[in-house]
């Protein structure tokens, strides 16, 4: 919805900006994504770096099986160091800066700019080695799970796909994907779809 830009004064002495941001939000029911993205509105207006000026939610609109709506938001921040740390924090899908129309920033300024979002990126790759290495934690104790669930089921005889499906709650062509690994590391074996223990 094209909306016109309005200019609003700012504080330009103390460095301030006002900048205009939207923030999209995409889930089901319709009413727990309008109440989720004005809780995390109300977030954003508790963060001491931003003063909100002026919010403007749009009405969920049904995309699929899902709902989508937005705000956008008019706030005040300042300095451009505090505007980079509003996208990291709270991932807008877009910023606009209304006030100043030019920014002038000391060589100071910059370095604090750089050295800051130097800092944000550093924090954000070791959140996602972090997430990694637990995801694959994850990953190999399930794999393990998993592997001695369907040895132990074997133990009691063959079994055929669609039962070891049953029993082990997995969907019987992702099943299949990690019982063909199985017969590859020589665990298992498969004879006309039925599957048993190799003997060792």
């Amino acid at each position: 919805m094209a909306k016109t830009k309005q200019k609003h004064h700012v504080d330009t002495e103390e460095g301030k900006i006002y900048a205009r941001a939207i923030i999209e939000m995409l889930g089901k029911p319709k009413e727990h994504v309008a109440n989720t993205l004005k809780e995390f509105v109300q977030k954003i207006k508790e963060d001491k770096s931003f003063k909100i000026i002026k919010e403007d939610f749009a009405e969920p609109n049904e995309h699929g099986q899902m709902w989508a709506t937005f705000v956008e938001l008019e706030f005040e921040a300042k300095n451009i160091s505090t505007i980079t740390g509003f996208c990291f924090d709270y991932m807008p899908s877009s910023v606009e800066i209304i006030e100043p129309d030019r920014l002038v920033m000391s060589r100071d300024n910059i370095s604090d700019f750089l050295n800051d979002l130097q800092a944000k990126l550093h924090g954000l790759d070791m959140l996602l080695k972090q997430s990694k290495s637990e995801n694959e934690f994850l990953r190999k104790n399930t794999n393990a799970l998993l592997r001695n669930l369907i040895t132990v089921t074997l133990h009691t005889g063959p079994k055929d796909l669609k039962t070891l499906s049953q029993i082990t709650g997995i969907k019987e062509d992702e099943l299949k994907k990690f019982l063909d690994n199985l017969i590859k590391l020589e665990v298992i074996k498969e004879q006309k779809g039925v599957y048993s223990l190799t003997k060792k």
